[in-house]
């Protein structure tokens, strides 16, 4: 069988020649083609605004800064997610507040978040994990209740959806990534949303080194970044937003044959609540515990199939253990088996469906 890699962005000729038109007119950084970007995004999922940065990581760090969170603040975040939705609050100086999950979903528990609040919390930030939104509706009413904000990491998920509202558009903020692994890509590249104006002008403020504009000149009124993203970037991205649609039916087709394939018993399938959709950045499996999880992604990897564990169980890496010495296997035992036992398969635009039942057919003969 020919080497299925765990994922392949589809770059179209279309692509590429978006992104040559941007580079033969020589206006490189935040042009035309970020604008509508931009325009194009805060569309999609109905918000008033989309800031678009220089990748998906920097959107969450904009958001923290932009509301004013920093040292003695605590964030609300779910123990297992890609360790940069930790590291932002580390780096604006609070303190990672970290919830376990649920085993079906791998979304952050919301019953066990409102023990974790404190007069220290400062805003929640709920990660929409692996393309599948959390119960985003009933972390807004509990955020309500206590008054604070709530920041979407939506890293995976856009287009993803409960009761037919768009990630991104529930909290102050939705932030959404663009790396090769999701359902489109600029390669690295990110994008704010939010409905609030006041926020939206600070973000482009503080993405641009602190510039605004005053009477036609450029004043620095902040201590801003540079997390501008480049035209070609977002040329690139703009011409497959066009097929995204497309690309999350195909990939949930994709999904249906796995969850009518995979049938080992040591196996445990995702669960997709009845009120969302699923977009599929990563079809996530739990492996029965008497599985070596490593020697398994070995194993698919002699075989022809690229898998690799889906996330991290965050307060069990190593800096998060060193710092505040969280017991995982206590605390966060749904987050710690997801991490340990966890397997992401391959799901992409480019495959066909008769290679997803070959690595299903492999998956189905995996010894413990």
């Amino acid at each position: 069988m020919e080497f299925i890699p765990l994922t392949s962005p589809d770059i179209r000729d279309e692509d590429i020649n978006a992104v040559v038109e941007v580079l033969k007119s020589g206006m490189l950084v935040q042009a035309q083609n970020v604008q509508d970007f931009e325009a194009g995004v805060a569309t999609f999922t109905q918000t008033k605004n989309a800031i678009a940065v220089s990748n998906g990581t920097a959107t969450l760090h904009l958001a923290l800064v932009a509301l004013g969170i920093g040292p003695g603040d605590e964030v609300i975040i779910p123990a297992l997610s890609y360790v940069a939705t930790a590291n932002v609050v580390e780096l604006v100086g609070a303190t990672p507040v970290f919830v376990d999950v649920d085993t079906d979903t791998f979304n952050i528990e919301v019953a066990a978040i409102e023990a974790k609040i404190t007069s220290k919390t400062k805003a929640i930030m709920p990660v929409h994990e692996f393309g599948l939104a959390c119960d985003i509706e009933a972390v807004m009413k509990l955020a309500e209740k206590h008054g604070l904000p709530v920041i979407e990491d939506a890293a995976c998920a856009l287009g993803a959806t409960q009761n037919g509202k768009h990630t991104g558009s529930f909290g102050i903020f939705g932030s959404f990534s663009f790396h090769p692994r999701k359902a489109v890509s600029s390669g690295e590249g990110g994008i704010l949303t939010t409905s609030d104006d006041a926020l939206a002008a600070k973000v482009r403020i503080l993405r641009n080194h602190g510039v605004e504009m005053q009477h036609g000149k450029m004043e620095f009124v902040a201590a801003g970044f540079n997390y501008r993203m480049t035209d070609f970037q977002a040329a690139l991205v703009n011409s497959q937003l066009k097929r995204l649609l497309k690309i999350i039916d195909y990939k949930n087709e994709l999904a249906e044959v796995y969850f009518n394939e995979i049938n080992h018993s040591g196996i445990k399938l995702p669960v997709v609540p009845a009120d969302r959709n699923h977009t599929w950045q990563t079809f996530h499996v739990v492996l029965d515990s008497d599985f070596d999880r490593d020697k398994v992604i070995t194993e698919l990897r002699e075989k022809g199939i690229g898998t690799n564990y889906g996330a991290q169980c965050i307060p069990a890496q190593q800096y998060y253990l060193k710092k505040y010495g969280l017991d995982s296997a206590k605390e966060f035992p749904n987050a710690l088996r997801a991490f340990k036992s966890g397997l992401a398969i391959p799901i992409y635009e480019k495959l066909q469906k008769e290679q997803i039942r070959q690595i299903a057919s492999v998956l189905n003969k995996l010894t413990r």
